[in-house]
């Protein structure tokens, strides 16, 4: 039936601008580069300009999916899919929360800002993970750990200083430092595959 019907209009090839018609490959290559750049804004958290502006939870999601991936590997096999699932809702549900007191607090950031800051400041602690896979020493592992937990929360308060909270910026702090150490506990408390 849809081929009898004569197609009226033009065939229309993207020349940039409008996101509507653009190959997929662009719109996956462009989410790469912004996730990348939110990346760097992590490891080195000064100059935090206008990254909030352009907010995207894919790159929070890929942290979260490569989190709960690594620790559900070092888990015993009857339990992977338990770890997976309990790493993922933490890490969603735990960013919710805090953000959920942020506003309640009178943060200025939008929900899915504030999710978006929290969840690509868990890379840190993703990388921590990777290398706490082959790593079977405690005295090793919990300082790896330690530092990432410190530069996960480094990450995070630098984009939250932004929130305007006066004098409650402590009731705000609080929940974010509780989030990052339950995941850091996690990886510590994890084993090796080595």
């Amino acid at each position: 039936m849809a081929a009898l019907l004569p197609a009226e209009g033009e065939i229309r090839t993207f020349v940039g601008g409008d996101t509507l018609d653009e190959p997929v490959s662009v719109t996956i290559l462009r989410d790469l580069k912004a996730i990348g750049t939110k990346l760097k804004r992590v490891c080195l958290p000064k100059g935090q300009s206008n990254v909030l502006r352009d907010y995207d939870l894919w790159g929070p999601l890929l942290l979260c999916l490569g989190l709960s991936i690594t620790m559900s590997l070092s888990a015993p096999p009857e339990q992977t899919a338990h770890v997976f699932s309990g790493i993922f809702v933490l890490v969603w549900v735990g960013a919710a929360v805090v953000t959920l007191n942020t506003k309640l607090l009178g943060g200025t950031l939008s929900f899915f800002q504030s999710v978006c800051v929290l969840g690509y400041c868990v890379f840190p602690l993703f990388l921590a993970s990777i290398l706490c896979l082959f790593i079977g020493w405690m005295l090793v592992r919990g300082p790896v750990v330690l530092g990432a937990f410190m530069w996960s929360t480094y990450a995070s308060l630098a984009f939250l200083t932004s929130v305007n909270l006066a004098g409650r910026r402590l009731l705000a702090l609080y929940p974010v430092y509780l989030f990052y150490f339950a995941l850091a506990w996690m990886i510590v408390i994890s084993k090796a595959l080595v």
